[in-house]
C-alpha cells in the first residue's frame, strides 16, 4: 500500500477535510519533505491547474498524482449527476469527462464523490437513481477510452440520500456495462454506515480502487478512536495495492495532521522491515 495526502485548490472549501490548502507548490513541496508517495488534489475544474508546473512538481518532490477529485463541481458550480434538469445533467457530465481527461495525463483516475447528488423536491429516489447510474455510464466510458479507471465514492447519509454502503455500491457497479469503476472506500464514511468495516472490505475486494485513511472525528489517523487493526489486516488479506489517501481536517495544523498521518501509515502499512507492505 502506498501512502497519499490531499490538497485542495478550492478556496470554498477552505477548512474542509484536506490536509493542505490553496498553496500546490508548498503542499508538494511538505508532501515530499514529510515521505508521501503521492497527492491527491481537489479542484475547482482542470484549467485551475498548471500541468506543466504540476508535472515538475511531482518529479522534483519525487511524487504521483494519485486521484483528482471533481467535487469542486459541485461546491463551485453546483453541479451533480441526480439534477433534474437535463442540461445541467449534461454539464456535470462534461465537467468529470473534463476531469478525467487531465488526470489521464498522468495517469490518474477521477473521483466522483459529493457530484453524485441525490433526490429532492423535484427529482423522486427512483429517477435520482437513474440519473446518476446514466451518468456513470458515460464517465465510466470515457475514462476507459483514457486508459484510466473512473473511481466512485458512497457516502454517508447525511452528505447523500443515494448510494451508502459499500454493498449498495458494488450493486450500482454491477448495473452498469462498463467495468472500469472501482469503489473508492473512505473509512469515515464507512464508520458512520458499516456494522462491520473489515468485513464490507474483504466482501468488496476486487472492486476497490482507493482508500480514504481517516479517524472517526475525520481527523488524521490517530488522533480520534478508530481501531485500524481490522481494516489493515482485510486490506492485506484482499491484496490491496492502492492509496491510503488522507482525506481529513488539517487539525492542529496542515503540517502536524500530514505527519501524524504519515506517522499512522508507517505503524499500520509498512512491514517490519520498514518497507511498504501490500
Amino acid at each position: 500500500m502506498k501512502s497519499c495526502v490531499t490538497i485542495s485548490l478550492v478556496e470554498q472549501a477552505r477548512g474542509g477535510p484536506f490536509v493542505f490548502s490553496g498553496d500546490l507548490e508548498g503542499a508538494c513541496r511538505a508532501a515530499g519533505e514529510i515521505g508521501f508517495d503521492a497527492v491527491e488534489i481537489f479542484a475547482p475544474g482542470p484549467a485551475a491547474i498548471d500541468a506543466a508546473k504540476l508535472r515538475a512538481l511531482l518529479s522534483q518532490y519525487n511524487l504521483s498524482l494519485a486521484a483528482l477529485g471533481t467535487g469542486g463541481g459541485w461546491v463551485v458550480h453546483r453541479l451533480q449527476l441526480a439534477d433534474g434538469n437535463a442540461a445541467r445533467r449534461q454539464s456535470a457530465v462534461d465537467y468529470i469527462k473534463a476531469m478525467i481527461d487531465f488526470g489521464a495525463d498522468f495517469g490518474a483516475p477521477a473521483i466522483i464523490g459529493s457530484m453524485q447528488g441525490r433526490s429532492g423536491d423535484d427529482v423522486s429516489p427512483a429517477a435520482a437513481s437513474e440519473y446518476l447510474r446514466e451518468g456513470l455510464e458515460q464517465c465510466a466510458i470515457h475514462a476507459s477510452a483514457s486508459g484510466v479507471p473512473l473511481l466512485y465514492e458512497p457516502l454517508n447519509r447525511y452528505e447523500t440520500n443515494q448510494i451508502n454502503t459499500v454493498a449498495d455500491g458494488m450493486q450500482l457497479l454491477a448495473q452498469l456495462s462498463c467495468r472500469n469503476v472501482k469503489l473508492l472506500c473512505d473509512l469515515f464514511h464507512m464508520q458512520i454506515e458499516e456494522r462491520d468495516l473489515p468485513l464490507a472490505i474483504r466482501q468488496a475486494a476486487d472492486h476497490i480502487g482507493h482508500v480514504h485513511f481517516a479517524d472517526s472525528n475525520r481527523r488524521a489517523v490517530g488522533f480520534g478512536h478508530f481501531g485500524m487493526h481490522g481494516v489493515i489486516s482485510a486490506l492485506r488479506e484482499i491484496g490491496y495495492q492502492g492509496y491510503l489517501s488522507a482525506e481529513v481536517f488539517p487539525w492542529p495544523d496542515s503540517r502536524s495532521a500530514a505527519e501524524r498521518t504519515i506517522a499512522a501509515y508507517r505503524h499500520w502499512a509498512w512491514d517490519a522491515r520498514g518497507s511498504a507492505s501490500a
